[in-house]
């Protein structure tokens, strides 16, 4: 996903992981063990609004009952029909069928026939963008964080989790926050210098204001710096330099000038705010501008930074220093990472070094006022967010511009929520995974994922482009794919989980302050890392995430607890669903380690060379078929960048084709599956219903621009119609005739 360290099977709507893979700087990523889970609580500890939920459910439960005798006698006049009328089929049934378009043939447009009552009933919520499957059950998982943090009797025995409640209601304190405004920030402004824009400023600070910052408040205002895995010696830990993705800039870059404008009164609507005067503001806002959009035009696009090998650029402190002089980098990185101490020798890898040496130009020819500006504004856009409610509704004002987003109505608790999740989630993942988590899903996640990676590596045997030597090898590649399942086994071990926030001051009563400790807490447990080797039990997910990645360093799969639920996968649902849902996903994480990026990457994790130079050729052959096949799309009259999308789109074809494999010998050992009522649909067939209603969705055209522009997915539609559109067993299993749209005669197959 842009220069690549984890691709993930969802964006960064429903759960704040960056587009392009990289591990946010803020994320505190820890081990990993497993635990015993608990019921949720009593009933009287629920919310109104929990139980007026629960009380609707009562009706439906009323009235499947009286689905269940209905079908009951329908069926038990006629022994050919084998149905499961169990009361988890027919609320299955149920759904799949109110989220079916039967107006539409299957082999003329799959995504609207299995998606169409789903969209008709699902318009875009007010304050979102967008909404899907993801977004739902991200809703699900916060209203269970939000009972266990609001819980009266909420007792922890351990401090982190009490500091995950703190960090909630400071949040929620909308009072003290509003008797702050912008003070916080002004204070912090001051401390580190000062704006131009609002007042004094020292001149001569350019390295101060970088260092301070970069290094203590985690803005990146020219590149990104932080600790990780050596892609070519994944067992030690090395410095990394990137570029920002160019979509950063997506905004002052726009050729589009209404945006622009509305883009500048943003960040002049928030200096005024802060205390700047408007004209003058504005007139120093417009050079900021310009500014980025410089930066924007000097950045590489996502995807021409594609292939790792070409970009990796392994160096020192004193080659980084000769390649781009205009940063005194022993100066930013020995106080970005202190205490660690550094010398010139020390081995720093570089993912953007044509740009760091245009960016290094750039500094040395923008006047120090600009340069200023640009980075306080930075340090303030990071931090605005956790400000009073005038800054909520500058926000909010650009996003209706730019997303196509209706007015706001989320309640504050569902902010917080996330917030918390970001900050202390893995404190707020073991309330949630004791509360949720069935400890019977990891023993069947893992059995699935076995059958999953058996069915891939049988598929490799059937590749003619691929040479004996290199498919041996990735039959090694496959088998050391190391998953993890749920979340880190540390979580619910009290001592161990207050060790990893130790040194993390939460305060009741100063939301903002809060968050600057977490980012000085954070920048300080990054340059811990540095003379440590890789943990390679280390999540950059948290338990609740509706999402899952493969991290090629570490050649491994991460599912967290949060996405362990239906629709993507229940305990009781048919098998075939199960497998389309949450087989699918990991069958897309484990083909990320043979897609465009992860295939560069052996079995150890280490970026090299070991594949024969014929199957690199045929490799590359059969990606461009599918580079061609997806840039064919079109969204709104726009195209879909077939490169940009590459990695993604191997990643769905290959993990769909391996799921349905290994439902089917799934099948072939343990029997054909009862079928559901009503639905009229074989259990094959219900396998790829239940993977394309994964992806039912709905957005703002706006929303839909954006995406098209930075996401390295393709969109919804796409992922779906694009994806079964190259199966063969698709257009068995619906009789699709060849030339039909669904299945149009030629396919792009990789793996």
């Amino acid at each position: 996903m842009s220069s690549y360290k984890r691709a993930t099977f969802e964006d960064d709507e429903v759960t704040d992981v960056a587009p392009d893979g990289v591990v946010s700087p803020d994320r505190v990523e820890m081990g990993f063990r497993k635990g015993k889970p608990r019921s949720l609580g009593p009933m009287g500890m629920r919310t109104q609004l929990e139980v007026s939920l629960l009380a609707v459910l009562l009706v439906v439960v009323v009235a499947l009952i009286g689905c269940v005798i209905t079908l009951g006698i329908k069926y038990s006049h006629d022994p050919s029909h084998d149905v499961c009328l169990t009361e988890t089929c027919i609320v299955v049934a149920a759904k799949i069928t109110e989220s079916l378009d039967r107006t539409v043939e299957p082999c003329d447009d799959f995504y609207q026939y299995a998606c169409g009552g789903w969209i008709r009933k699902n318009p875009v919520p007010d304050g979102q963008s967008r909404w899907n499957t993801f977004n739902g059950l991200w809703d699900q998982n916060q209203a269970i964080m939000k009972h266990l943090l609001e819980n009266s009797t909420f007792n922890s025995s351990s401090e982190a989790e009490r500091k995950a409640r703190r960090y909630y209601m400071s949040c929620l304190n909308e009072q003290r926050i509003e008797e702050l405004a912008a003070q916080p920030l002004i204070d912090l402004i001051n401390r580190t210098g000062g704006w131009n824009i609002t007042g004094p400023w020292d001149k001569d600070n350019f390295m101060e204001v970088l260092k301070v910052i970069s290094g203590t408040y985690k803005a990146a205002p020219f590149f990104t710096v932080y600790i990780s895995a050596d892609s070519k010696s994944s067992n030690s830990n090395v410095i990394q330099v990137r570029s920002l993705p160019r979509d950063y800039y997506i905004l002052s870059a726009t050729t589009d000038k209404q945006l622009g404008l509305v883009y500048l009164d943003y960040l002049v609507d928030l200096a005024v705010l802060l205390g700047g005067e408007r004209n003058s503001s504005r007139l120093q806002m417009q050079q900021i501008v310009e500014f980025e959009t410089a930066l924007a035009n000097i950045t590489v696009p996502q995807d021409e930074r594609r292939d790792e090998e070409k970009i990796y650029h392994k160096m020192t402190i004193a080659d980084l220093q000769n390649l781009a002089p205009a940063i005194d980098w022993m100066d930013f990185l020995t106080f970005a990472l202190s205490p660690q101490e550094l010398n010139d020798t020390e081995p720093v890898v570089v993912y953007a070094k044509e740009y760091l040496e245009l960016v290094s130009e750039l500094i040395n020819n923008t006047d120090k006022s600009v340069l200023n500006n640009y980075m306080m504004w930075n340090l303030e856009q990071k931090t605005a967010g956790n400000l009073d409610k005038r800054f909520e509704t500058a926000e909010e004002e650009l996003m209706q511009i730019l997303y196509g987003t209706k007015k706001s109505c989320k309640p504050r608790w569902q902010t917080c929520i996330l917030n918390t999740d970001d900050t202390l989630g893995f404190a707020l993942g073991a309330l949630f995974v004791k509360a949720t988590f069935d400890k019977d899903s990891k023993v069947i996640a893992e059995e699935m994922i076995n059958e999953i990676r058996t069915a891939f590596k049988n598929g490799l045997d059937k590749l003619v482009w691929m040479d004996d030597q290199t498919r041996g090898a990735a039959k090694e590649k496959a088998d050391a794919i190391y998953d993890m399942i749920g979340f880190p086994d540390f979580i619910l071990d009290v001592k161990e989980l207050d060790d990893v926030y130790d040194g993390y001051e939460v305060l009741e009563d100063s939301f903002f302050q809060n968050m600057l400790n977490f980012y000085n807490f954070s920048a300080r447990v990054m340059a811990d890392q540095l003379r440590k080797l890789p943990n390679r039990d280390q999540w950059s997910m948290t338990p609740p995430t509706v999402n899952a990645y493969y991290l090629p360093t570490k050649n491994e799969i991460v599912f967290p607890a949060g996405i362990l639920q239906a629709p993507f996968y229940a305990k009781n649902s048919p098998k075939s669903l199960n497998f389309g849902g949450i087989g699918v996903v990991m069958g897309h994480e484990l083909t990320h380690a043979f897609d465009d990026q992860g295939r560069e990457y052996d079995k150890d994790g280490n970026l090299r060379p070991w594949w024969q130079n014929s199957s690199v050729e045929n490799f590359k052959n059969r990606t461009e078929c599918m580079v061609k096949q997806y840039s064919r799309y079109t969204v709104n009259g726009e195209h879909v960048n077939g490169k940009q999308t590459l990695g993604e789109n191997i990643a769905d074809n290959g993990g769909l084709k391996a799921a349905y494999h290994a439902y089917t010998n799934w099948v072939r050992k343990n029997g054909k599956e009862v079928q559901l009522p009503v639905i009229e649909l074989t259990n094959q067939q219900l396998f790829f219903v239940g993977f394309a209603q994964v992806w039912c969705s709905v957005r703002t055209p706006e929303s839909a621009h954006e995406g098209l522009i930075t996401d390295p997915h393709s969109p919804a539609r796409v992922r779906v119609i694009g994806t079964l559109s190259n199966s063969k067993d698709f257009a068995e299993h619906f009789n699709c005739p060849v030339g039909s749209p669904m299945n149009p005669g030629k396919r792009c197959e990789v793996w």
